[in-house]
């Protein structure tokens, strides 16, 4: 099968890209980082003007419907220039917030980017808890507005800033919500992919740029193997991601989110082998993908989790 992208959202995507390039967004990432949201939030302001957040919330509550397909488009995208904050987090909260008075209360603040969410299921750490203006706490029986949060913790992706929420407080909907989960993870697959075709792209320039013996790095045979199983990893997984879009089942979801950030992951070790020292370090921007891809491998589903829901699906 092959998954092509309409006109409309190859635009789509050109488009962010176009902004997110313009932003500057390695900048805002390490403010992000030291707990300062002035730049994100701005930026977080205009993707909301591009309609990233009402792709996930119903027409009748100021959105556009929830569009699984157009949302991993823009999440590739986000990705690829490694954009901070609980974006899974916050079309996850739209596609949870199903009760009308709720729904009209939450969600068109958050299709408007005036508010932003976070969801933790019970006994998971939330991203950005301190910041958010809507905190779901997600748990068996149901799904409850969190009264509140504990002191930030540190994470591997320093641009990922986890808390523990409270529990109690208000009941938004009853019953487990696993639709709203899959969106979660495709999401997050979405945005590994994204996150390794950064990681590849930049590794290629600079083994261009690289020179050892007289010639660039990259024209060695073992570099070329190296970078090609990263763009094979990729290739397979951007159709796993795609797909899981259109029929939004869960064993294709948990296959998504299992190639995508497994290519992440294979883009991020090679691109620090091949860069050598100076990917270890945190003045590098490289550090910045480098670091969202392990933090968005165990994200809403470890490698082991998904591969046991694939073949739970297969029976």
């Amino acid at each position: 099968m092959r998954f092509l992208l309409e006109t409309e959202q190859r635009a789509f995507a050109a488009s962010l890209d176009a902004l997110l390039t313009a932003a500057g967004t390695p900048r805002t990432v390490r403010e992000w980082s030291r707990g300062d949201h002035t730049g994100g939030r701005a930026l977080w302001s205009r993707l909301a003007d591009a309609g990233v957040f009402a792709l996930a919330v119903p027409e009748e509550y100021e959105g556009l419907g929830c569009r699984p397909v157009d949302l991993a488009v823009a999440f590739v995208e986000l990705g690829r220039h490694a954009v901070p904050g609980p974006l899974v987090e916050t079309v996850t909260a739209a596609a949870l917030i199903r009760e009308p008075g709720p729904a009209k209360r939450l969600l068109p603040a958050l299709a408007a980017g005036r508010s932003v969410a976070t969801v933790a299921c019970a006994g998971a750490y939330a991203l950005d808890g301190d910041l958010a203006d809507v905190r779901l706490s997600v748990a068996p029986d149901g799904v409850r507005l969190a009264p509140g949060h504990d002191p930030v913790r540190p994470s591997l992706d320093p641009a990922r800033r986890l808390t523990r929420l409270w529990p109690g407080g208000e009941l938004l909907a009853s019953g487990p919500p696993p639709k709203a989960l899959l969106l979660a993870r495709l999401t997050t697959a979405a945005q590994a992919l994204g996150v390794g075709l950064a990681l590849l792209d930049r590794t290629v320039g600079y083994v261009r740029r690289r020179t050892q013996f007289g010639v660039a790095v990259g024209s060695f045979q073992a570099v070329k193997h190296r970078l090609a199983d990263a763009r094979i990893a990729l290739e397979f997984a951007r159709p796993l991601v795609l797909g899981a879009a259109v029929t939004m089942a869960p064993a294709d979801v948990a296959a998504a989110k299992l190639g995508a950030c497994e290519a992440a992951y294979t883009c991020a070790r090679t691109a620090l082998q091949l860069h050598g020292a100076i990917g270890y370090t945190q003045e590098y921007d490289l550090s910045l993908w480098l670091t969202k891809a392990r933090a968005l491998r165990s994200a809403w589903g470890t490698p082991q989790e998904c591969r046991a829901d694939v073949l739970a699906a297969r029976g």
